[in-house]
């Protein structure tokens, strides 16, 4: 199955705007928590209806719907008409291959972004689509799947750690925000150490298995790339945005937040070239290592034309052939080859070809 690019066929010929799954259903049922705090109170509900999240609303305190789950078509468009989100973007949410975007909007901020994991079984980086919409008194997520990078903004809201239950949807928009973008560096920096490791091998030994380590690198640092840098443009459109629902004391968090996908970016393009330089370094050990060979080959070959041409003469098979009476004509041509063969291996020597 392709992970850079998703089977789009059941949207074809449909009206901007449908609602069309595009993507692999992984929950048979879509879950519905909703969790209420300030610094006051906290409450945890997973409910059975948007309806009864919506009628949970507080309009003072941070009201965080979370929804796993996103092929009920009927769920996403009744979230739609509830919070007043346009159809193109309630389109993107279902699109699970949707590239990451912001969109503000007067009632509200859409944010679409990657959540990124390792699967250990295959040794690859698969990305879930996480949507983030930002109201006046309330903050939609919408996955995937359950399970996500979010349960550490949870504990801290849990233990009131921080400022984060002293601040309102906003702050918890960035925390959520943030904590994918630390998860996109944590990966990079797992990838970058097995890269950086790879480099010691490529000069002592010649290895098919460095080559298909070489390309998996390569394989997932673009698939990092292609989920990673439109994050950039997400964070440069918000940072511009004059209809943003963060507040102005928010704003130092959000260019800090921007700083961590420059930085990100940027190492993502760092190891692709390292990688990239790894690939034509190995290629060159192994023409080096050829050469070598070819170079030995040569060398002996070299050595044993003129012996061959000797040794051809003293076989003709000509009924005279002065030297072959004589008494040392055997040793004589022992002397004749180790000489020449001397005289070549020095001279080699001399032109440093050995």
């Amino acid at each position: 199955m392709a992970r850079f690019i998703k089977n789009r066929g059941k949207a074809q010929g449909q009206v901007p705007g449908s609602l069309v799954f595009i993507g692999n259903q992984k929950m048979e049922k879509p879950i519905i928590q909703i969790m209420q705090y300030d610094k006051d109170y906290l409450v945890e509900k997973t409910v059975d209806s948007i309806d009864e999240a919506y009628s949970m609303l507080k309009p003072n305190g941070v009201n965080w719907i979370n929804i796993y789950g996103l092929h009920d078509m009927e769920l996403v468009d009744k979230i739609g008409e509830m919070f007043n989100i346009q159809p193109m973007v309630l389109e993107d949410i279902v699109n699970t291959d949707q590239r990451p975007k912001y969109q503000d909007d007067e009632t509200f901020d859409a944010f679409i972004l990657k959540m990124l994991r390792e699967d250990k079984k295959d040794n690859r980086i698969h990305a879930e689509q996480i949507s983030i919409i930002l109201g006046e008194n309330y903050l939609i997520t919408l996955q995937e799947q359950v399970g996500d990078v979010f349960t550490p903004v949870r504990e801290r809201i849990r233990s009131a750690r921080g400022r984060i239950r002293l601040k309102k949807n906003d702050y918890l928009a960035y925390a959520l925000m943030d904590i994918i973008v630390d998860n996109y560096t944590f990966l990079i920096e797992n990838i970058g150490a097995k890269v950086e490791d790879l480099e010691d091998r490529l000069f002592t030994k010649i290895d098919a298995k460095i080559v298909e380590e070489i390309y998996s690198f390569k394989t997932e640092l673009n698939y990092l790339r292609k989920t990673v840098r439109p994050v950039k443009d997400v964070m440069t459109a918000l940072m511009r945005s004059e209809n943003s629902y963060f507040e102005d004391t928010n704003r130092e968090f959000l260019t800090d937040l921007a700083d961590m996908v420059v930085q990100s970016t940027d190492a993502i393009e760092l190891y692709n070239n390292l990688v990239s330089e790894q690939l034509n370094i190995y290629n060159s050990n192994v023409s080096n290592r050829m050469n070598e060979v070819m170079k030995v080959l040569t060398i002996f070959a070299s050595i044993f034309i003129p012996l061959t041409f000797i040794a051809g003469i003293y076989g003709m098979n000509f009924e005279y052939i002065p030297e072959l009476g004589f008494k040392y004509s055997y040793l004589i041509f022992w002397i004749v080859v180790l000489l020449v063969t001397g005289v070549l291996l020095y001279y080699f020597k001399r032109k440093k070809w050995l």
